[in-house]
């Protein structure tokens, strides 16, 4: 422990003058190898209302934060500045320490000398030391201006949106109804249950996966906090979080309930779909049901392709269809809102690897529901009714691709990212299709094998020991699909380069190809819009940080679960949704959130109502002209909106008469701050 170093210029301030604690954390090494934490400490014990410097190997450590607490008790500390980590790591800890000592939390000022000097000046010792001493100078100097704040507090309902469906949005349903909150479910489509629905079984498990997923939906349905709306979308929202007032359309689903001779009501309807559970393998009839045991359980008609010819209100039970229905809207106010929006497969282009070019070229999606003992062929592994004696298993088609090598999508990129899921759910397949067809000839052609998720190398090495032939090709090598000679026994020929075998050029004779697509998110740009939520450079909407805050938004009171923000598996995105759940619970349970402070503020002395601020302003409602009225005068003047607010500091820029600050980085602030920067700094005495 260093010895203590006290300003004796600081001795007997007023009551009211900053007493500040400077404190510089070696970060196990982290900074201390780089930057003299101690010369630092010493130097800056020197300057005006330092109360106490002190360097310390964790400040962030029980110690450490005890250390601070006590001088704040002992010796008067009223402000704090810390030299550290990032201020995304320890602010909250500070803040804390702050509390629990009867300081205001905001009375602190954090610098981040590891990511700021030691990291980035790691060969210049000296002068990363003196850098570290001017920008810990300026904390001091903002230290000196700084007022204490309060939390911006606002009422809240205890009431949460999920917007989806699938296996995340009915987990986080679930999780917020246990925690006693209201929950509003949206799900666009007429059933429950999303893609896990459409797979018979689940890895690494292999259990099977409608009677988990009716499990679930069971859960909710018992659930009296729980209101699911089908064949619904949001499509507007205003408020705030806390406070947010969403408006819902729901399209009817024409018919009611269900009925003894539904079967009839199917059959006479002339209308023919590709159905979309199948991916398109198989029809179905303008009205139709998803699939046995879907929820709800009653039929619905497909407004798209329905002529309302009203054959099937002929037979049905007086009152039981009603084509004449139309959408309904409504709204429902909420404090927090879920957007777990999945995915879809990745929809491959006309040709590539002879998509739609070929018809025995199908996706893994369509081999899933081939497999499937519910499937169009009962889960016999049959094509064009012929059984499947070669298959070729192509994996990471619209994932890991390579610029100037594939095709890029409508925005101009390509999906450079991995989907994760997709080599497990390939070899879980090749295992599937060994069961149904032991004497198949089954190819893995692959790019990398990515079995990341506990249990799921053993899918790779059961499909070794099962005869599955692996080959192995380059993101810029692609597998070329072409047709066999017309007399040839197998139809289609995959021709790769395979690098398992030192580059030799091989052709596969086979039945069926089957190209592993990847993730791509759902068409969600109407959402980004009503919610100012943005995507990532994946198109996978953007969570604020993917390890200190992985599933909150830049939005405050929105956040994300499951695939809406990535490619995962149904395990990966119950976890997601579970942390969803637990974030908005914390944020709301209470019936109000507290906001961080950092926002405009208007001085109505100053305030001549000019509108220049409105003008910038880029938060919609965070800022406005009232009038008032006072001794039979009638003026204007700008109001914040702080719920609204985000503390940008462009209405503080715009201002010509220097009326309107941001609480935490006023002007003042900033200015003593650069001037520290700038000043004259006494030497310490004990430097070498």
């Amino acid at each position: 422990m260093p010895e203590e170093i006290v300003n004796t210029q600081a001795q007997n301030p007023k009551e009211d003058e900053p007493r500040i604690g400077v404190y510089v954390c070696n970060c196990g090494g982290n900074i201390g190898d780089v930057v003299k934490c101690e010369h630092v400490a010493r130097t800056l014990e020197r300057l005006p209302n330092v109360v106490v410097s002190r360097d310390n190997m964790f400040m962030c450590s029980d110690p450490g934060q005890k250390m601070i607490a006590d001088d704040i008790k002992e010796k008067g500390v009223n402000r704090v500045v810390i030299g550290a980590c990032s201020i995304f790591l320890h602010e909250q800890t500070f803040r804390r320490t702050l509390e629990r000592a009867g300081l205001n939390p905001y009375l602190y000022y954090h610098i981040g000398l590891r990511e700021q000097v030691s990291w980035v000046h790691h060969g210049t010792p000296k002068e990363a030391t003196e850098k570290s001493i001017r920008m810990m100078a300026a904390g001091i100097a903002k230290a000196r201006n700084m007022k204490p704040l309060e939390p911006v507090r606002l009422p809240a309902h205890r009431q949460a949106l999920v917007i989806g469906g699938g296996v995340a949005g009915l987990r986080s349903a679930l999780d917020l109804a246990r925690r006693g909150l209201k929950v509003t479910l949206v799900e666009k489509s007429h059933y429950l249950g999303g893609h896990m629905a459409q797979w018979e079984r689940v890895f690494p498990t292999n259990e099977e996966a409608r009677p988990l997923l009716k499990r679930l939906i069971d859960q909710v349905l018992a659930e009296p906090n729980i209101t699911i709306h089908t064949g619904a979308e949001v499509i507007g929202a205003k408020g705030y979080v806390g406070n947010y007032n969403v408006t819902i359309r729901q399209t009817p689903r024409g018919v009611r309930e269900t009925f003894p001779n539904e079967q009839e009501a199917i059959d006479v309807c002339p209308i023919k779909r590709r159905k979309r559970f199948d991916f398109g393998l198989s029809t179905s009839k303008a009205i139709y049901r998803t699939y046995t045991g879907c929820v709800p359980e009653s039929l619905v008609i497909d407004w798209e392709t329905c002529t309302k010819c009203g054959e099937c209100v002929k037979v049905a039970p007086e009152g039981m269809i009603n084509l004449d229905e139309e959408a309904q809207e409504f709204t429902v106010d909420v404090g927090a809102v879920v957007l777990a929006t999945g995915f879809q497969p990745y929809e491959p282009f006309y040709g590539e690897m002879g998509w739609k070019e070929f018809p025995e070229v199908i996706t893994l999606p369509q081999l899933h529901r081939l497999l499937d003992d519910e499937g169009p062929t009962q889960g016999k592994f049959w094509w064009n009714g012929h059984p499947v004696k070669n298959v070729a298993i192509i994996h990471c088609v619209g994932s890991r691709q390579v610029e100037g090598v594939h095709r890029a999508q409508p925005d101009g990129n390509v999906n450079n990212y991995c989907s994760r899921v997709c080599c497990t759910a390939s070899l879980s397949m090749a295992s599937l299709i060994r069961q149904k067809a032991p004497d198949a000839k089954i190819y893995e052609v692959f790019e990398d094998i990515r079995a990341y998720g506990r249990g799921h190398e053993d899918y790779y090495t059961r499909a070794s020991k099962n005869n599955v032939t692996f080959l192995r090709y380059f993101a810029e090598e692609i597998p070329e699909v072409r047709r066999a000679d017309e007399k040839a026994e197998h139809p289609l020929l995959v021709k790769v380069r395979d690098h398992l075998t030192w580059g030799e050029e091989i052709e596969i004779p086979v039945d069926l190809v089957v190209l592993s697509v990847g993730m791509m998110p759902n068409p969600v740009q109407d959402l980004m819009e009503i919610f100012k939520v943005t995507p990532g450079s994946d198109r996978f909407l953007l969570e604020v940080h993917p390890k200190l805050r992985p599933v909150e938004t830049a939005v405050n009171g929105v956040v994300l679960a499951g695939t809406a923000q990535g490619p995962m598996n149904i395990q990966e995105s119950c976890a997601a949704a579970s942390a969803a759940a637990s974030k908005v619970s914390a944020l709301i349970e209470q019936a109000k959130v507290e906001l961080e402070p950092y926002v405009a503020r208007v001085d109505p002395d100053k305030c001549q109502g000019s509108g220049e601020c409105v003008k910038v302003c880029p938060q919609e409602e965070a800022i406005e002209l009232k009038t008032f009225s006072e001794n039979g005068n009638t003026f204007q003047r700008a109001v914040v909106t702080p719920a609204n607010c985000n503390g940008c500091g462009v209405c503080v820029s715009a201002c010509p008469n220097r009326a309107i600050d941001v609480q935490g980085w006023r002007l003042d602030e900033y200015e003593a701050m650069v001037s520290a920067i700038a000043a004259d700094i006494p030497a310490w005495e004990g430097a070498a």
